[in-house]
């Protein structure tokens, strides 16, 4: 039952018109679900991913009144999301400078290229070479053309003051190897653990880094972050093997679109073990998703209530 890869990473904007206008048309990424919190329907659930939605490309949104994060350790700090060559890279340098979003150029680490940046919120982000590898299907209607566009999910930066203790819940309890460690350009080192067939869509990066102050959650910050389960049959191992090793978690959580166990590593980040299906075709046409207010059937009868606490986007 092993872990194939991320999932989704979710995080949070304080402004969803802005979030909803930067990722679909200065990024190009497909709206492929818009729905709600399910633990907070006030809150927008904004899903962008790949032309079909696969999993291993969603990158997520709840959208809260809050003020920007206040930056730490403790904390999941940059996600990134691939591209397939170095000529996507330089269309990306470009086409970002265009945009009014700042960066600092393509750079070269971990012996791969790169192009580290941030949203308006502060929410960290890079692109980065994948050579083809991991899930990406294209979205015909993206601004962005089809061999530069945004494949899916890249590795996960995490910063903790402790590796140790959060290396044991990621191979042992997780599954994953430490494979490599490379230097961050602050000079901290940056260890590397990969699951399943390894390369950009299946690793986590932890860098170390005691002398900071926890992370306080906010705008621009990384809610949680989730791995790939692919049956339901593993699944319910997982919920099992939680539980044998007593590792304090949500119990099963059916979202609809998939379904979830979470639990929060020892370093206080939180992780979402998250099947591949249902998939986000279970209620809409897939030609279509994304384009009206998805709710799951047990909010239904609350859609009233729901669309008028909304914001439009």
């Amino acid at each position: 039952m092993d872990l194939t890869g991320l999932h989704h990473v979710t995080a949070v904007s304080a402004d969803a018109p802005y979030n909803h206008r930067f990722y679909t048309q200065t990024l190009g990424m497909r709206l492929v679900k818009k729905t709600v919190n399910q633990d907070d329907t006030s809150a927008y659930h904004l899903f962008y991913a790949d032309g079909e939605a696969s999993p291993g490309t969603d990158l997520t949104f709840f959208d809260w009144p809050v003020p920007r994060e206040q930056r730490g350790n403790h904390a999941a700090v940059r996600t990134f999301l691939r591209v397939r060559d170095d000529a996507a890279l330089d269309y990306w340098a470009g086409r970002l400078a265009d945009s009014g979003v700042a960066h600092s150029g393509i750079e070269t680490r971990d012996g791969r290229d790169m192009l580290p940046f941030e949203d308006r919120e502060g929410q960290r982000l890079g692109l980065i070479v994948d050579g083809g590898r991991g899930p990406g299907v294209p979205w015909a209607k993206s601004p962005v053309p089809t061999a530069h566009q945004i494949r899916g999910l890249g590795p996960i930066v995490l910063s903790v003051p402790d590796l140790a203790p959060t290396a044991v819940v990621l191979t042992q309890v997780m599954g994953m190897r430490e494979v490599r460690t490379y230097a961050s350009e602050e000079g901290r080192a940056i260890h590397v653990f990969e699951m399943g067939e390894g390369g950009p869509a299946a690793e986590v990066h932890v860098k170390v880094e005691p002398g900071l102050a926890p992370a306080v959650q906010g705008a621009g910050a990384v809610h949680h972050v989730a791995f790939r389960v692919t049956t339901f049959d593993e699944y319910d191992e997982w919920a099992r093997r939680l539980k044998d090793l007593r590792i304090p978690n949500s119990g099963k959580v059916d979202r609809f679109y998939f379904r979830s166990l979470y639990f929060r590593e020892p370093n206080g980040i939180l992780f979402e073990l998250a099947t591949d299906g249902p998939g986000f075709a279970a209620d809409e046409d897939a030609a279509h998703l994304g384009e009206k207010l998805a709710l799951p059937p047990f909010l239904e009868g609350r859609r009233a209530a729901i669309e008028a606490g909304l914001k439009p986007l």
